[in-house]
């Protein structure tokens, strides 16, 4: 499939798929149809090669068969794929809780930046907090504040018990499916009369939605734990204060504004756990909508009518059975079996299969509790329990045989491809498209760190003497290098192409424009002197008399 099937046919098909469920009155998520092609595509039963390329008609089936399972809705199977997938995309662990700078000096608030003076108007809204706080406690106000530890020291155990009616709801119908099952199988005739009815698949529905169960528990312990170690450190930072406060007129403020903000940042926890606990309840109420397939598809009649003569077990009485018998070492020559004397958190061990017996799955169908007391199976690095030393003796003699069954069941089943973990098993088959769910959802988170190192080249100090020679001719030609030098003389002269080389620098100042500016630019034209020369040339007389007359306009006349 990720090698044949392309991300663009794929999403194809994903499309097509939902848009004939739409048009049949079921709007489903591109999630749920996404799995749902991955679940039909694995099944054998329905014949997709892996290694050829899909024909327009195997896509035609494959996609009306997607559309039939997706609008199955009296298949277990496809209540507990919706759930997996409704599980996956709303559920998130515990929040990280906020941490809180130290209060500076309010005086320095005008030079601040804008950030610091945000975080100065935080500080400023956990001091008046905590002051709130420790008058309420001081019976001086304050009753408008929700007493969170009261509320919470209520809510957290009635919601664990809404969780443990859940699972006791899912244990008793996983118990009396698997007593079903296993007669089936001891007895052709039942076989007959029960074929018809989906019980498998029942089975690993409430035994998924028991894992879910199991996990919003957990959740909601830790959360009680939480909130029993905050009333604890409430109680002593109260009491903290009253001793420094002790009805003093005047008290330092280095003293009480660390511990008012220290009720405030205790009050902000309380909140958080206020809000996880909402958290947790809208979710376990939410999951109700996927149980509701059992009573439809088995009431109560017909499971009582059916359990005639049938004897059914619970998961202590199972392990109950095998307790006192173990599997002896010695009787196996290259397996490595685990006990709780000779291993170190043996509790704390991480087991295959979310603990189910790991020889049932593949070979009966069945998810049966196993039991470590037996001997934990460890194979390839892997650990794997047993529900009776039989199953584990016949598992150890061809762990990758079985292995490979569960496989092949859970390709019959997708839904147990989460239910038990197996999606290392299955990562060659996962589309791109899935990816992303996969590494958010289905996946389990792996730790990263950046991290880098530096070793230095030479540690010590350098011992390298550049002058060494170890070549006895090099030695020679330097040797007759330096008596030619001793010999030879160094002359220089100018010439006269050498000496015009030589550099000459002037420094030169240039001169400042000035000028000078007047009020108004003005000029005048006067007459042109004219002067006349009478006599010049001479006449009849023999004395030459010159007579000089001016004709030089006036001022005036120009």
């Amino acid at each position: 499939m990720s090698g044949e099937l392309s991300d663009s046919v794929l999403k194809g098909i994903i499309r097509k798929v939902g848009l004939e469920c739409a048009a049949q009155g079921q709007a489903l998520s591109e999630t749920l149809v996404a799995f749902m092609v991955k679940a039909v595509v694995l099944d054998p039963r329905n014949d997709f090669n892996m290694e050829q390329i899909l024909t327009e008609k195997d896509m035609q089936n494959l996609i009306q068969l997607c559309v039939t399972r997706l609008l199955d809705t009296t298949n277990p199977s496809l209540s507990t794929i919706k759930m997996q997938v409704y599980f996956d995309m709303n559920y998130a662990n515990r929040a990280a809780l906020q941490s809180v700078f130290p209060q500076t000096e309010i005086t320095t608030f005008i030079s601040l930046s804008k950030k610091d003076k945000e975080q100065q108007l935080k500080n400023l809204a956990m001091l008046v907090t905590g002051i709130r706080l420790y008058n309420k406690e001081c019976g001086n106000g304050g009753r408008s504040i929700d007493d969170l530890p009261a509320i919470l020291n209520e809510a957290i155990p009635s919601a664990t018990q809404t969780v443990d009616e859940g699972l006791n709801t899912c244990h008793m119908l996983a118990y009396k499916y698997t007593a079903l099952l296993e007669s089936m199988q001891e007895d052709p005739h039942r076989y007959m009369q029960l074929s018809s009815f989906k019980l498998k698949e029942a089975l690993f529905h409430v035994r998924q939605y028991e894992a879910f169960l199991c996990i919003l528990l957990s959740d909601a312990i830790t959360s009680a734990q939480e909130v029993e170690s905050l009333n604890v450190q409430l109680a002593v930072t109260m009491m903290q204060l009253k001793n420094t406060v002790q009805d003093k007129i005047s008290i330092d403020t280095k003293e009480v504004f660390p511990l008012f903000l220290e009720l405030s940042k205790l009050w902000t926890s309380f909140q958080d756990e206020m809000l996880l606990l909402s958290f947790l309840t809208n979710m376990t109420n939410s999951l109700k909508q996927f149980l509701e397939i059992q009573s439809q598809l088995f009431p109560e009649a017909v499971l009582t009518s059916l359990l005639e003569g049938v004897t059914v077990k619970s998961d202590e009485e199972r392990i109950k059975e095998t307790m006192g018998t173990r599997v002896t070492v010695s009787d196996f020559k290259n397996q490595e079996w685990l006990f709780p004397e000779t291993t170190d958190n043996f509790n704390q061990l991480a087991i295959q299969y979310r603990s189910f017996c790991a020889h049932a799955i593949g070979v009966k169908g069945l998810t049966l509790p196993g039991n470590p007391a037996l001997g934990i199976l460890k194979h390839k690095g892997k650990c794997y329990v047993f529900s009776s030393k039989e199953a584990a003796y016949t598992f150890a003699q061809d762990p990758d045989k079985f292995i490979q069954l569960n496989v092949e069941k859970a390709k019959e089943y997708a839904e147990l491809i989460q239910l038990l973990e197996l999606h290392h098993q299955f990562e060659y088959l996962l589309p791109h498209a899935q990816a992303r769910i996969a590494d958010k959802c289905l996946m389990k988170p792996i730790a990263k760190c950046d991290s880098s190192t530096q070793t230095d080249t030479h540690i010590l100090p350098p011992t390298i003497v550049r002058s060494y020679e170890w070549n006895e001719w090099e030695l020679r030609r330097k040797a007759i290098k330096l008596a030619n030098l001793r010999r030879n003389l160094t002359h220089s002269m100018q010439t006269d192409l050498s000496h015009m080389k030589r550099e000459n620098f002037t420094q030169v100042y240039l001169p400042k424009a000035v000028s000078t500016q007047t009020k108004r630019d003005n000029s005048s034209n006067v007459p042109k002197p004219q002067i006349f020369l009478k006599g010049l040339r001479g006449g009849s007389s023999p004395t030459t008399h010159m007579v000089k007359v001016d004709l030089t306009r006036a001022v005036d006349e120009t």
